[in-house]
This record gives structure tokens, C-alpha cells and sequence, in this order.
């Protein structure tokens, strides 16, 4: 999908708040050197209310006024906008004995990870969220052992279902990263990836066919493919950052008013940084060239010369937000326990890596490319080191030397 690229600069008080830019292409960060090139018409806003800003509502108006093939997309993000406040209520109020969410739900789920109660309820949250947005054909969660078939209701009462004229994007997310310590408050959120459909793939009933599995293997996209990705911070705020492949913008809950409140413009993290971001309890299992890497980062002998500290939450979400606005890098790499990692490729490590490469950060496995990667399954786990160019550069000149 071709789309009119958006760059933003914005002061809350400004008669400008946003001014248009010339021409941008779209550029892979990595190993692919391919461009796109994109016409470019930011909006100009002639007012900004000094109360409450930009809010995500105007924003994604604005931008399928003057790209009207995303024009869908504005019912997407606003089921989105509508299930993360859902959430970060359900998780502000789960510590209370009246909520009855905390704990496990005593299911097991497709990765072999005990559900929690908030991860089985926030996933039913933003399922029914897309679903009745009428623009799913199919998605694809962590808490689902299998793509789940929105067009035809496959996964519920087909009644239940109003569906306009096209189901135009295939979802993927993962409702509540960083679930497993949640009882204990730590920030949790929420990552969403978008793909296009198929428009031609058109299931008909719940009987499984070649046809039907060619459909909900749509999910199995590269990150290349991404039209859009997202993620949800429930933290000290509620942040919503996304990105529709033309830079990275940061959104506040302002609860006052009950809206997401553009914060962070056009987020570009910074090129180098002394921040590192992994469980160095698993040190001793990483590959060689990681292992080199950080130990020199944290004696100060790396090629930076800065001697590196450690900031470590252990939720994705909270560990890659910090990471977008210091710097630094994070990482959960493959060791001899987990060969592959622990993070998800489709709905975890794609689209972050989305987000990151657009704020002009550096995203891979070490030898790989994270958004060239196709996934095999759904369910597929990737090594991934991920944040400042220079930084990650390092990791993979270390890698690129060994072999």
C-alpha cells in the first residue's frame, strides 16, 4: 500500500502546529538498501486549543483526509484508541480485591505459558474491539492457538457481526506484554501490527479447507509488509505510540477529557546511548559476539569509549518505550536455552521493530534483519536486539566478524 508519508512538528500553543514537509522516501535500516518514494502532505493546523492539543481522534482524521487510502484505518485506530483505555482501566483496578482479575486464569496457553485472568480478558477485549470495527479479515493474538477468521464470524455468532464493505486488514497483537509480573504493578502493555488483506480470500463457514488455511496464512506477513503498528504503555500514563511508516508519534491518555493527546512528535531516538537493556542473568548462554559486545560495553571499552549501565523492567513494552526516548539498547537474544529467543516474531518483534526503524533506530537478530524475516508459524520465536543505530551497529559488525 502506497501512502502520502506525514511529517509533524508540534507546539501545543503554535498557529502552526504542524508544517508540511517536501519529499521523504521510506528506507530500510538494514541490510536492504530499496526505497519507496512518497509524496508528502502533512495537515497544517490553523489552531491548536492550548487545553487539549492534538488528540489521536484529529490526528487520524487529518491524515486520511489527505491520504484517503488510509481513510479505513480511522475506524481501526479508533477501536484501538477505545479497547487500550478499556485496558489500562482493567489493569489500574486489578489490584483491588473486588476485580477478581489478578492471577492465573488455569488455562495453558499455545506457547505453553500459564494464562493469566487479565491475559485471557483483555484478549476477548480487543478482539471484539476489531471485530466490530468491520475492516478485520483476519487476526492473529498470542492468547490464540490458531488466525482467527473475523470476516465470516467464525469465531463467534456470525450474527453478532456487522460487516461493511471490505475487510481490508489482517491484525496481529499480543493483548497484555509483560502479563506474567503484572500482579506485581510493573508496567504492561499492549503491541498491535497491521497488514492489508487478501481481498480475495473469502471463507465461507467454519469447516477448515486448503482455501481456508491459504486465507489465515495472510497473517504470515514479513514486517516489511506492515501498514501500520502500534503499541499501548499502561504505566505512570498511558501511552500510545504508533507509527503508519513514515516516522513514530507518541500519544498521552489525557484522562481529564478522555482522550489520547499527541506528546511526542516525530520520536527520533538518539543515535548512541550508554543504556543497556537485557537479563544479564542469561549472560553466560548468549552467542560469542553479544556476550564480547556488552561485556566491553560495561567495562567502557566498546567503541563508544562510554561505560554502560543497565535499566531492565523485563515487559517488552516498558523496556522499548524507555529505550525510544533515552536511547540505549534492548535485547532478548537467543542462548543455549532458547535458541530462537523468547520474543514473538508476528505480533511482537515486527511490529516494534516497525516502530523503532521509524523513530531511526536499528532492529535485528544479530545476522539478520527483523522485519525482513518471514514467519513459518504464528506463533514463530525470534532473537531480537533492538535501539540507537551506533549501538546496534556494533552488535552486528561483532557478528558480521565472527563469521
Amino acid at each position: 500500500m502506497k501512502f502520502s508519508a506525514i511529517a509533524f512538528l508540534f507546539t501545543a500553543t503554535s498557529v502552526a502546529a504542524f508544517s508540511p514537509a517536501s519529499t521523504a522516501s521510506r528506507t530500510s535500516a538494514l541490510f536492504s538498501t530499496a526505497e519507496v518514494e512518497t509524496k508528502t502532505n502533512a495537515p497544517v493546523f490553523d489552531e491548536v486549543c492550548e487545553t487539549t492539543g492534538v488528540t489521536l481522534t484529529r490526528f487520524m482524521a487529518e491524515v486520511a483526509m489527505l491520504n484517503p487510502e488510509l481513510s479505513e484505518l480511522t475506524t481501526l485506530f479508533g477501536a484501538i484508541d477505545t479497547a487500550c483505555k478499556a485496558i489500562t482501566n482493567l489493569v489500574k483496578r486489578s489490584q483491588l480485591p473486588s476485580s477478581e482479575t489478578l492471577g492465573l486464569e488455569g488455562e495453558v496457553n499455545i506457547q505453553g505459558e500459564d494464562q493469566k485472568k487479565l491475559d485471557v480478558i483483555t484478549n476477548d477485549l480487543l478482539k471484539r474491539a476489531l471485530r466490530f470495527s468491520g475492516k478485520i479479515g483476519v487476526l492473529a493474538s498470542e492468547e490464540e492457538d490458531e488466525p482467527v477468521d473475523i470476516a465470516s464470524g467464525s469465531e463467534g455468532k456470525a450474527s453478532e457481526l456487522i460487516v461493511e464493505e471490505t475487510d481490508k486488514y489482517v491484525v496481529v497483537f499480543d493483548p497484555l506484554d509483560g502479563s506474567s509480573n503484572v500482579d506485581a504493578g510493573i508496567p504492561t502493555g499492549t503491541i498491535i501490527g497491521i497488514y492489508d488483506h487478501d481481498e480475495n480470500c473469502l471463507v465461507d463457514g467454519e469447516e477448515s479447507t486448503d482455501a481456508t488455511e491459504s486465507c489465515l496464512s495472510n497473517t504470515l506477513q514479513p514486517g516489511t509488509n506492515l501498514v501500520a503498528a502500534a503499541y499501548c504503555l499502561y504505566s505512570s500514563s498511558t501511552f500510545f505510540v504508533l507509527t503508519l511508516g513514515n516516522g513514530t508519534y507518541g500519544f498521552t491518555l489525557d484522562e481529564n477529557i478522555g482522550e489520547f493527546v499527541l506528546s511526542h512528535p516525530n520520536i527520533k531516538i538518539p543515535e548512541t546511548s550508554k543504556i543497556i537493556s537485557f537479563n544479564e542473568a542469561n549472560t553466560y548462554m548468549w552467542d560469542e559476539p553479544l556476550k564480547k559486545v556488552v561485556t566491553g560495553w560495561k567495562a567502557g571499552t566498546g567503541k563508544s569509549g562510554e561505560t554502560f549501565s543497565s535499566r531492565y523492567i523485563g515487559s517488552m513494552v516498558g523496556d522499548v518505550h524507555r529505550t525510544l526516548l533515552y536511547g540505549g539498547v534492548f535485547g532478548y537474544p537467543g542462548d543455549t536455552k532458547n535458541t530462537t529467543g523468547k520474543l514473538r516474531l508476528l505480533y511482537e518483534g515486527a511490529p516494534m521493530s516497525f516502530i523503532m526503524e521509524q523513530a531511526g533506530g536499528l532492529s535485528t537478530t544479530g545476522t539478520k534483519r527483523v522485519m525482513e524475516i518471514v514467519p513459518e508459524v504464528v506463533h514463530q520465536r525470534v532473537p531480537i536486539v533492538m535501539g540507537s543505530k551506533n549501538c546496534v551497529q556494533e552488535v552486528i559488525d561483532a557478528y558480521a566478524a565472527a563469521n
